[in-house]
């Protein structure tokens, strides 16, 4: 009898052996696990992985990082030894060179013209719509053809909320496009409009960093370039402006301040009323990038306004997520506690809640200049380089796989998981800033390739089953931005039929009656009702000056960056000078980590704003000079007070006299 049912048992286990692979091969396809089509473009075994006999290349593969990155094969920037045959780093189509040459080494100026039409209606086809149906609401719901605002039934629905303030968000975000694509009569208009019907005295909770990026950013870009007297765009000062748009801009960033209020390391809240200020049941996590993503809208306003303060907030909160970074590979985590300078999450990788923090520190030394800046991100580049990138040394020649950014444990460089997330494809956009153009051209070749794959870009992909693990594609800009970046610097025309492949999908596949839909699905196609802000403001402008070379934008004397959320910023002397005296937070070495860092405060600082203190002046006062007594010792910095007005200077003098009693400096 046991035999009996030990051939039963194998019997059984066979009939489960074949559903499963007929599962896996059968319904595959629409889990995405694999596709019945044949890719030109092949995304895994790409023709960079093959070696010059066209066999695979087993050594040096992402796979062996998996758990032991500590193998010598693992060391990213060694070399390898042996002769490779050379090849053009964009040599990564099946039929070869030969191929590559006749499909991509031209792109005849009337395909130029026909693609920036194409953008400039996709622009128009958006916008018009909102303007139409959705407009002074905050977005527009391209299928229903109606306007979004903020989830007033569902407070906690901060997936709408965090970005939706009741503020008319798509027709402030997209301000600048409307000069880029050369509409003076409707960006006078559209100015006109925010300054006449917006308000951010509105008892609306947002994201301090979508506040920021999406509202402040193009506020103060659209000020500066209807006030610069070399006039790169033409003629375009609008009659009897009074620099209402930078006053909102300060209005808005007056309201931000409270997050950074309150908190022990500096590091702001994530969230803030712009009515009350932080909510009393804020939470005491925050992404990095979120919080430290603020310097270049904060420090252009500064320097416009000639107020410190704000400058002052953002590059404390910069320095108090640096310093926290790990001893052992110089890397920040994704999530800290604003109170205890904990990381949360130990996540370290170039995409979502890490991103734009990196951004912003060649950004900001690249508009203002400050030593400091260039130097953390010279460290954090080598830290990326040393323990996230993965692969071969060379993108094109030599063993193994091409290069790859992969997450790790920020503490000892483990790989943490096998997914990337869209919004690293920015990164080679910064790659080329900081003149790293080989990476650059190589890490983006990735990126396309999953692209030409599905049509678009999943918002989680992994790259170790090849398959997306997030489905969903909401028009993120990121990869146009990198390709528009790599045109500029290489002139090479591959760029040119990305963009237009990229175009081309995107009016197939998320066009919709009224606009351009976010994609549920990258595989069937499926939609959702909503078309976010940066789709106007960066992936339409972004295509837009891929393929018009003529544009001022281009031809101006002057040279503009790009924040994080595409809005163009003229690389100016005036922000590289200062009208005040103000010593930013503490000084300190930047090119090693800090010896113990986790728990200790480097700068203390009391903001007091009176229109938006949560108890009276004095009570708030109090409580902070005793947050200076308690931990003042251990700060080993200065303490700077920041308050407004003549009259408070009597009520400070308890807090005056303590510090000056500790030979410190009261600003």
């Amino acid at each position: 009898m046991q035999w009996r049912s030990i051939v039963v048992g194998l019997l059984v286990l066979r009939v489960l052996l074949n559903c499963a692979v007929w599962l896996v091969f059968g319904l595959g396809p629409s889990w995405g696990f694999d596709f019945p089509i044949k890719f030109t473009f092949n995304l895994h075994k790409i023709e960079l992985l093959k070696d010059g006999d066209g066999a695979t290349v087993k050594t040096n593969a992402w796979s062996q990082h998996m758990y032991d990155n500590r193998n010598p094969q693992a060391n990213t920037c060694s070399k390898i030894s042996g002769n490779s045959p050379k090849k053009s780093y964009l040599s990564f189509f099946q039929e070869g060179r030969d191929e590559y040459d006749r499909k991509y080494s031209s792109f005849p100026d009337a395909l130029k013209v026909k693609m920036r039409g194409m953008a400039r209606d996709m622009f128009y086809f958006g916008y018009d719509n909102y303007m139409k149906f959705a407009f002074p609401e905050d977005e527009l719901n391209p299928i229903a053809c109606e306007g979004r605002g903020p989830d007033v039934l569902n407070p906690s629905n901060i997936n709408i909320n965090d970005v939706l303030g009741n503020y008319s968000l798509t027709l402030i975000d997209a301000l600048d496009t409307l000069l880029i694509l050369g509409n003076v009569t409707e960006f006078h208009r559209a100015v006109r409009l925010v300054i006449d019907t917006v308000s951010f005295d509105k008892d609306s909770t947002v994201q301090v960093f979508e506040a920021n990026i999406r509202i402040l950013g193009s506020l103060i870009s659209a000020h500066i370039l209807l006030t610069d007297p070399r006039n790169p765009f033409g003629d375009i000062a609008l009659k009897d402006y009074d620099n209402e748009l930078l006053h909102m801009a300060h209005d808005l960033a007056v309201r931000l301040l409270p997050a950074f209020e309150n908190t022990s390391t500096g590091i702001p809240y994530p969230r803030v009323n712009l009515k009350k200020g932080v909510p009393p049941d804020s939470i005491n996590e925050t992404c990095t990038a979120g919080a430290g993503s603020l310097l270049v809208e904060f420090g252009i306003l500064s320097r416009l306004i000639g107020d410190s303060t704000f400058e002052w907030v953002a590059r404390r909160a910069v320095k108090a997520l640096w310093n926290l970074r790990s001893n052992e590979t110089g890397l920040l985590g994704n999530v800290v506690n604003i109170q205890t300078g904990q990381w949360v999450g130990r996540q370290s990788g170039l995409g979502a809640g890490m991103d734009s923090f990196y951004e912003y520190l060649l950004k900001s030394y690249i508009l203002f200049g400050e030593k400091e800046d260039n130097r953390m991100f010279s460290a954090a580049y080598e830290s990326i380089q040393s323990h996230l990138r993965r692969g071969r040394e060379a993108c094109n020649e030599g063993e193994g796989d091409p290069p790859l950014y992969v997450n790790v444990n920020m503490f000892n460089g483990q790989i943490m998981n096998t997914w990337i997330d869209s919004l690293q494809a920015f990164f080679p956009g910064l790659q080329v800033l900081n003149g790293d153009v080989e990476n650059a051209i190589c890490l983006h070749a990735f990126y396309y390739a999953i692209w030409k794959r599905f049509g678009a870009l999943p918002e989680r992909y992994n790259w170790q089953l090849q398959a997306p693990d997030i489905l969903f594609y909401p028009l993120r800009p990121e990869l146009v931005e990198s390709t528009y970046l790599l045109y500029q610097a290489t002139k090479n025309p591959f760029y040119l039929h990305v963009g237009m492949d990229i175009l081309e999908s995107l009016e197939k596949n998320a066009k919709v009656r009224c606009g351009y839909a976010t994609l549920h699905h990258v595989v069937d196609k499926s939609k959702e009702d909503r078309m976010e802000s940066f789709f106007l403001s960066e992936t339409c402008k972004y295509l837009y000056l891929l393929f018009d070379e003529d544009n001022p934008l281009h031809k101006s004397e002057s040279k503009y960056i790009f924040t994080t959320e595409g809005h163009i910023v003229p690389v100016d002397q005036r922000f590289r000078e200062k009208s005040w005296e103000d010593q930013f937070p503490c000084e300190e070495p930047i090119n090693k980590p800090p010896a113990n860092i986790s728990n200790t405060k480097c700068c203390l600082t009391i903001i007091i704003r009176e229109a938006h203190a949560q108890m009276s002046f004095l009570d708030l006062l109090q409580e902070d000079v005793l947050l200076v007594e308690e931990e003042y010792n251990g700060c080993g910095g200065e303490v700077t007070v920041i308050t407004d007005t003549v009259e408070q200077v009597e009520t400070l003098m308890h807090s005056v006299l303590w510090l000056e009693g500790h030979g410190e400096t009261v600003y």
